[in-house]
């Protein structure tokens, strides 16, 4: 109730500033210890589970875009996520698109997002990811530590002959710090970058990363079936994991703003594709399934569609901090496996 009473405040704010106020004040808040300790005690959820060589608290993770300068990965631990997606990093800070970039459909429980990689850069980013990497190997054995993943894409100005270099660069500067890393060919709002998920530039551009821990590319969910298998094929044989989906860019009457579109909308057509990946990949090939997630019920759909772990974003601005803890405890027993075995 509280929180529907502050998003109600929120939601009269366009979209973006929003974003910046809450993420000022969370921000703040993880400056005091014992805020962090009361808050993690209130939004905790141990449902640990194993994949891609980690461990995670529970399955339920932060995708990227949320925090894309790695500023907030205190506060989005003590809210109880079982692991943080970052980004997305360009390798030299970039602006993004004109503002306005970010827009809320209510009625729709969705999002459109044109914001084009806005972030400080590999460097700066790099050097917070080191900070928490440090506090985490000292901070005590009751204190929220869940995995961190950083998603990495290329500068506006970057073409797509050059592509390959530019990610593997910035790879290299934050990859390190990082427990895992997921490239990120699929958003709609660069000019190009979908391209990238052709199989031949996508052979070109895991040829030339120097692998420092698991590596997961996302995955557009507007591909057809030809381009599904092609990326499938590619991915199983040369990564350690794929993330269905990115944005569509599939409309609803009154939706007129450019850019990706995600939430409720997104939800049915992101476990269709994530379906199709499982038949293709195997039964062991870790994916994570994102779109749409605002139930314990929609959790369940995704691990049923074939994902070991599920994402959240646009649920995450509609329902508040207690998502990732309802949607963990809605998971508890459910073992991804069985709709495989």
């Amino acid at each position: 109730m509280l929180y529907r009473a502050i998003r109600s405040l929120l939601f009269r704010l366009d979209a973006e500033e929003a974003h910046e106020i809450v993420a000022r004040q969370m921000e703040a808040l993880q400056g005091i210890p014992i805020a962090l300790r009361l808050i993690h005690a209130a939004f905790r959820s141990d449902v640990p589970v194993s994949h891609l060589g980690l461990t995670f608290p529970n399955p339920i993770g932060i995708a990227a875009g949320f925090d894309k300068n790695a500023r907030l990965i205190p506060m989005l631990a003590a809210f109880g996520f079982g692991f943080i997606e970052v980004g997305t990093v360009t390798l030299r800070p970039q602006g993004g698109n004109p503002r306005p970039r970010l827009f809320r459909y209510p009625e729709h429980r969705a999002l459109i997002n044109r914001m084009g990689f806005n972030n400080d850069g590999a460097d700066a980013v790099a050097e917070r990811l080191q900070k928490w990497r440090r506090a985490r190997a000292t901070s005590p054995a009751n204190r929220p530590s869940p995995p961190i993943f950083v998603n990495v894409g290329k500068n506006r100005d970057v073409s797509l002959e050059s592509a390959a270099g530019d990610y593997a660069e910035c790879y290299r500067r934050v990859a390190t710090h990082a427990d895992a890393a997921v490239l990120n060919l699929s958003s709609p709002n660069t000019p190009g970058l979908r391209d990238l998920q052709r199989p031949e530039q996508l052979e070109k551009l895991l040829a030339a990363i120097d692998k420092r821990g698991p590596v997961l590319v996302k995955i557009a969910p507007d591909l057809d079936d030809n381009q599904l298998v092609e990326v499938c094929d590619v991915a199983a044989k040369m990564t350690d994991g794929m993330i269905c989906t990115n944005t569509t860019l599939d409309r609803l009457p009154g939706m007129d703003e450019a850019g990706g579109l995600s939430g409720e909308p997104l939800r049915a057509k992101s476990s269709e594709i994530l379906k199709k990946v499982r038949a293709r990949v195997g039964p062991r090939f870790p994916l994570v399934g994102v779109g749409g997630v605002f139930t314990p019920e929609d959790a369940r759909e995704k691990i049923a569609a074939g994902a070991d772990l599920v994402q959240v974003y646009t649920g995450f601005i509609y329902e508040g901090p207690g998502l990732a803890r309802r949607l963990a405890r809605g998971l508890d027993g459910i073992s991804p496996k069985r709709h495989r075995e």
